[in-house]
């Protein structure tokens, strides 16, 4: 099964995006960051306490942009592999999301 998420342009290079699947305990939250030719998915889920790393859509990253940032306690975490580089959760990770791409299409492999 695959979920198809949109397209390569619907993602600015250097920025990310969330989305959120099905509702009550089977609700899913994701992200996907574009980098040059890298996509990177993870589960919206600090490792600290489960919370989304958002407060506002789609606002991931710290203000210089090099790292994910987990609004509700300030972890930072490295953006080519979820590694918490400083915050209450340091030394845990982001879980990754398999993605897929073909042609201009970004797949979410769950």
């Amino acid at each position: 099964m695959t979920i198809r998420l949109g397209r390569l342009d619907d993602i600015p290079d250097g920025t990310a995006r969330g989305f959120s699947f099905g509702g009550g305990t089977g609700r899913r939250e994701i992200f996907v960051y574009r980098g040059g030719g890298t996509l990177l998915g993870y589960e919206n889920a600090c490792p600290h306490q489960g919370t989304p790393l958002n407060f506002l859509p789609d606002r991931f990253l710290n203000r210089e942009r090099d790292r994910f940032l987990c609004a509700t306690h300030g972890a930072q975490f490295r953006r080519d592999d979820g590694y918490c580089v400083s915050g209450p959760c340091e030394g845990k990770s982001l879980k990754p999301i398999a993605l897929r791409v073909e042609g201009a299409e970004i797949f979410w492999v769950p």
